[in-house]
């Protein structure tokens, strides 16, 4: 496995093939440069110097070994490491990516990604492609793209080669059947109908893959959701129950929480919380005696099928222009000149439609006097003159306030001053940009902060109209103007973790049980924090979370060849969900799905009715969603036909992949 990148997620994503699931990986990073850059000129010669000089630096000091672009340390869960300025021709050839099972790109630049993904087709038509992508519709004609190429390749290497001699092509060479657990790619993969799932390009988003939980973890009680092709699974994070009360368990419990009746905190959710941490995929014993602590029960599963555009109704158009209080003010009005055309009506007795007739002449003053006319009439006609008089203003306000929408439709709101139970988001960049998607589809109200009047998620604010505040969040008064005295939660989402920790000490001195969510990268300092907050607020609620930590399961089962659905954090862990071939997988094949069910690995949740055809015509069209079955009895026998979508913690994944014994076995 390869994996090249420039930020942590690169780092946490060699980690977890490394010690997951016992990959022998390459890892691409850049140098640490202490001094000037190199000049332009000549730039790619020197760049291809300093690889080698790199790799040589490596190796001397015991990271990789030599031997060319297929060396390397052997042993599995072995990391090699290279340094790279440029991720050119001479770098993936270094790093054996022509001969590699998988490459994943994650740099955070989309074109780095995109020129390093079509390199390395050309180098290795067959080679499994995990490229990270920010913009959607880009990645959809680029993965489209990637696959057309690795499949005409494929099959101009299988016409020349001879029926009996093994295929020369790059990528099934060593670093392809050392890991023979993992799917065929390319064209050999389109024969199969088993594996229609797997693809031998993969686009994904941190900041998608991510985002969910993020909006989910800053609103107690809003659901956690994994939606993929068609697929809608949420997951509920549900308080524990007060004494005397029964948990509903929804379809299934999918894990314990930390979080119980006394402590309602809980711990710092993480690996090493031990028995006082979240127990992922408990059995039913395990759940009955499990009193008091709150759970993650799967509530929901539907098809989504592509959104229908909403028309614009009168209503919301209308009310886009004036704000709230003239819209009531103008309720008022009408309802003044119904009631006076209805006492125009009872005293003069004419008919409703004159009476109203009579009415609005007399409000806009072009009605003759009523002298020599009874008292109620008079009456009548000095009221709606007054009416009349009351109604000027309010049309001149309207046509003011309606120039001033038109006019600073392009500029930013200010938060209301009455605004109260939102959530404050701190960085709108690309996490916080969909992270305030995800709020604004679950129609929570957001306050937006942002230092940089550049940053990409602005545009995005001011097209729904989101209120923001733009300052740096360590000023004084920054966070006041954001109403953070009366919010919710604080969601602090930016890419230093100082700087987060600092908005949520602000924010705490201001505003003690506060709900908030920090994005830190580093597991150690993101645990000191937690426990500190947690000792000096005892009763608010405190989460660290690390954007590389939910996204890298994710990137690790595509490079492996499986389709992950989607990750759901639980606390600090997280839990997979996967679509997986019955076939050639011994814990499932011929087993009932009571008996296939482990406790704390994995859990089958539902079947894959379709057939082959079916599915390929679904994969090549993108049109219906999966043919699923949710309510599967547990006497029910997996065939090695069938195809089941299961929950699996990170860990069980890699068993049930089979990829550490079959690696020792090869040792």
């Amino acid at each position: 496995m390869v994996v090249a990148g420039d930020d942590g997620l690169a780092q946490r994503l060699a980690a977890e093939l490394r010690g997951v699931y016992g990959e022998r990986v390459t890892l691409v990073v850049p140098p640490v440069r202490s001094g000037a850059r190199p000049p332009v000129v000549g730039r790619a010669r020197a760049t291809a110097l300093l690889d080698r000089v790199s790799a040589a630096v490596n190796r001397a000091s015991g990271n990789g070994n030599g031997g060319g672009a297929g060396g390397g340390d052997e042993t599995p869960g072995s990391e090699r490491i290279v340094e790279a300025a440029e991720l050119n021709e001479h770098t993936l050839t270094y790093a054996g990516v022509d001969r590699a099972t998988a490459l994943a790109l994650v740099y955070d630049d989309d074109e780095t990604n995109i020129r390093a993904a079509l390199t390395a087709r050309r180098l290795n038509p067959r080679i499994r492609l995990v490229l990270r992508l920010y913009n959607r519709r880009l990645g959809q004609h680029i993965e489209a793209l990637l696959d057309q190429a690795s499949a005409l390749a494929a099959a101009a290497s299988d016409a020349t080669a001879s029926p009996g001699t093994p295929d020369s092509t790059p990528g099934d060479g060593e670093g392809a059947t050392s890991t023979g657990t993992g799917p065929p790619s390319g064209a050999s993969r389109a024969g199969r109908n088993t594996l229609v799932y797997d693809a031998s390009t993969t686009v994904l988003s941190d900041a998608d893959t991510a985002a969910p939980a993020l909006a989910a973890t800053a609103v107690a009680g809003t659901s956690k959701v994994v939606q993929t092709d068609g697929l809608m699974l949420r997951a509920v994070e549900r308080p524990p129950p007060g004494p005397g009360e029964v948990a509903d368990p929804g379809l299934c419990t999918l894990a314990l929480l930390s979080a119980t009746t006394n402590d309602p905190a809980g711990a710092d959710g993480s690996e090493g919380s031990g028995a006082q941490g979240p127990q992922l995929l408990p059995d039913e014993r395990a759940v009955a005696a499990a009193t008091g602590r709150g759970t993650v029960v799967l509530e929901n599963v539907s098809y989504s099928g592509p959104e229908l555009g909403a028309g614009r109704g009168v209503v919301p158009w209308f009310g886009s222009l004036l704000s709230r209080r003239l819209r009531w003010s103008f309720a008022g009005l009408v309802a003044c000149v119904i009631g006076l055309a209805v006492a125009s009506m009872l005293v003069t007795g004419e008919q409703p439609l004159q009476a109203t007739y009579l009415t609005l002449l007399d409000l806009f003053a072009i009605n003759d006097p009523a002298l020599g006319q009874p008292l109620g009439r008079q009456l009548l006609q000095l009221c709606s003159g007054l009416v009349g008089l009351l109604l000027l203003p309010v049309l001149l306000a309207a046509v003011l306030e309606a120039l001033g929408t038109f006019r600073s439709g392009t500029a930013l709101r200010k938060p209301p001053r009455g605004l109260s139970g939102h959530v404050v988001l701190l960085g709108v960049g690309k996490i916080g940009t969909r992270v305030l998607t995800r709020l604004r589809e679950l129609r929570i109200p957001v306050v937006c902060v942002e230092a940089d009047p550049e940053a990409r998620g602005l545009a995005l604010a001011r097209r729904l109209r989101v209120p923001v505040v733009l300052g740096d969040v360590t000023q004084e008064g920054v966070l006041e103007a954001a109403k953070i005295h009366r919010a919710h939660a604080l969601l602090a989402l930016t890419s230093a973790d100082t700087m987060n920790l600092e908005a949520v000490l602000s924010a705490r001195t201001l505003k003690p049980d506060l709900r908030v969510v920090l994005r830190l990268y580093d597991d150690d300092f993101a645990t000191a924090v937690y426990r500190t907050l947690r000792a000096a607020h005892p009763g608010a609620l405190t989460r660290s979370r690390s954007v590389s930590h939910l996204a890298a399961p994710a990137f690790a089962g595509a490079m492996l060849g499986r389709q992950i659905l989607g990750a759901i954090p639980v606390e600090r862990r997280v839990l997979l969900f996967a679509a997986v071939d019955v076939d050639g997988h011994p814990q499932l094949e011929g087993r009932t799905v009571g008996e296939a069910f482990r406790a704390g690995s994995w859990r089958v949740l539902a079947l894959d009715t379709a057939t082959p055809e079916e599915r390929r015509a679904d994969a090549a069209s993108g049109a219906p969603g999966p043919r699923l079955v949710w309510d599967l009895p547990s006497t029910y026998v997996l065939r090695p036909e069938d195809r089941v979508v299961l929950a699996a913690t990170r860990r069980g994944l890699a068993e049930l992949l089979g990829r550490r014994p079959r690696q020792r076995a090869e040792a």
